[in-house]
């Protein structure tokens, strides 16, 4: 079947062009409500939308909507593609004189123009039954991690756990070679076709984690590996690990920098959990190795036990009020409060293999922003090797573009007027960082300069100006300066920056 769905792609792929079916034209037909539908899994509002759009509107219904269509529509859509050989092929299947999809094909713009993901049906539209060897589609973590992954321009990446082939596919777009894994036969095969249908060459290497290029390096790592949280059980290959709690984010953050390039960059989405009376912080920190590696550790969520169990057990099409399945949800509590789990944290990882000793930044940034982080994560790393390489009192500063000074009052009853209670240097682009600041710190802020005085100097004048011991007024100055550079809202300035 997924040979047959390879030597297939090159005439679907024709059929695809032939058809428009594009990102642009999939929301010039459908405008903006019926795309939003189509993303929520309401198939109603599609349907109605896709009924008088020719053969972009069958191949929506048959292969998005997962319709029964009628043959003779069928045949006009996929021209070129011949029905009997797509059928054979294992992208269709027949009932009657019905035709419906039988695997996810899918256009996809990650920003450098339409790519089609093959994937298996996950029953957004029409109920299936989840296989052990289902391969995901595109879903929230697999756009969120393409979004998250630097895309400069590098010579060899590695794609762990490929799944569809998604990462690997867009890896394309910025490095000369593409090497992807997946133990999971399946996710290889639906892989393979999805590359020709893209028209990429992507090398393919089955096998748990980096067993397939063993003594190998690369210049940038990307994964989405199964880190579901829970149990040694393997009940779906693209989730599960066979590892107890977080043991497979444990092993890619432990290894990846073993197969690193020196200056190659990991990013990668992992879960940890949260331990009575354990950091989190300290947890994954204990996962690295104590010299060669810059790691930067963004949590973006934390679930609670009940939530996480209940939303997992969903996912592999169980319904957790079904008492049948109830067993399993108490198992896998039950292994959490052995555990002492108090919650799991996700989130992204982000590596540079160094010659120095490790460093880490592990922190939480779970409100909103808009801004891809892939740009940041290289322009962080870059931060912290500035900052390693540098000292800070001798060294000229600006405030970035974006920074803005932000002071918050409150009425000040009975008294009229008002009190101010906070201020704070706001970054208003990127991660959209915040930090609390006080006057000492705003008139700090307030002499950098590109063509100014140098940090020591700035802190000497403050000094004298406040009569404060210069020493002291040193160390504040140090930490303040360090934490906004390392989030960007003070730039270096001068050679080296």
């Amino acid at each position: 079947m997924t040979d047959d769905l390879t030597a297939l792609a090159p005439l679907l792929r024709e059929c695809f062009l032939r058809a428009s079916y594009d990102t642009d034209s999939l929301l010039g037909l459908l405008g903006t409500d019926a795309h939003r539908a189509l993303t929520r899994g309401e198939p109603v509002p599609v349907r109605r939308a896709s009924v008088d759009g020719g053969r972009l509107g069958t191949l929506v219904r048959l292969l998005l909507l997962v319709d029964d269509c009628a043959e003779s529509e069928v045949r006009a859509a996929l021209d070129p593609v011949p029905l009997e050989r797509a059928v054979a092929a294992g992208l269709l299947e027949r009932d009657g004189d019905r035709v419906r999809a039988a695997l996810d094909v899918r256009p996809m713009d990650a920003g450098t123009g339409t790519r089609w993901m093959i994937s298996d049906l996950d029953g957004g539209m029409r109920a299936r039954t989840t296989e052990p060897d289902h391969v995901l589609g595109v879903g929230h973590a697999s756009l969120s991690l393409l979004s998250a992954t630097p895309t400069a321009p590098v010579g060899s990446v590695l794609d762990i756990g490929t799944g569809c082939g998604v990462q690997a596919v867009r890896a394309t777009d910025y490095a000369r070679q593409v090497t992807a894994t997946d133990v999971n036969a399946r996710a290889l095969a639906l892989t393979s076709a999805g590359c020709a249908l893209n028209d990429v060459d992507v090398e393919l290497r089955r096998g748990p984690w980096f067993d397939p290029v063993a003594g190998r390096e690369f210049d940038q790592i990307v994964a989405n590996p199964p880190f579901v949280v829970g149990g040694s059980g393997v009940d779906h290959t693209y989730r599960d690990s066979g590892l107890t709690l977080d043991g497979a984010s444990e092993l890619m953050i432990g290894r990846a920098p073993q197969h690193l390039t020196p200056g190659g960059t990991a990013a990668m989405l992992a879960s940890w959990v949260h331990v009575q009376g354990q950091d989190w912080r300290e947890r994954v920190s204990s996962w690295l190795p104590d010299h060669g590696v810059e790691a930067w550790v963004v949590q973006r969520d934390v679930a609670d036990p009940a939530l996480y169990v209940g939303t997992w057990m969903r996912d592999g099409g169980l319904d957790p009020r079904d008492r049948t399945v109830a067993g399993q949800a108490e198992a896998w509590l039950d292994t959490f409060a052995a555990e002492r789990v108090e919650g799991v944290g996700f989130g992204f990882v982000y590596l540079r293999r160094t010659d120095e000793s490790t460093g880490l930044l592990a922190e939480d940034l779970r409100h909103g922003f808009d801004d891809p982080l892939g740009a940041e994560a290289l322009d962080y790393l870059h931060r912290i090797a500035w900052l390693r390489e540098h000292d800070l009192m001798d060294s000229r500063f600006t405030l970035a573009p974006a920074t803005a000074l932000e002071r918050v009052s409150l009425p000040s009853a009975p008294e009229p007027g008002w009190r101010e209670v906070v201020a704070r240097v706001h970054r208003g682009d990127g991660p959209r960082w915040q930090h609390e600041v006080d006057d000492l710190a705003v008139s700090l802020l307030s002499g950098l300069c590109a063509e100014g005085l140098p940090l020591g100097e700035l802190v000497s004048l403050l000094a004298f100006a406040h009569e404060l011991p210069e020493a002291e007024l040193t160390v504040r100055a140090v930490e303040l300066i360090d934490g906004l550079v390392r989030h960007g809202l003070v730039r270096p300035a001068g050679p080296g920056s």
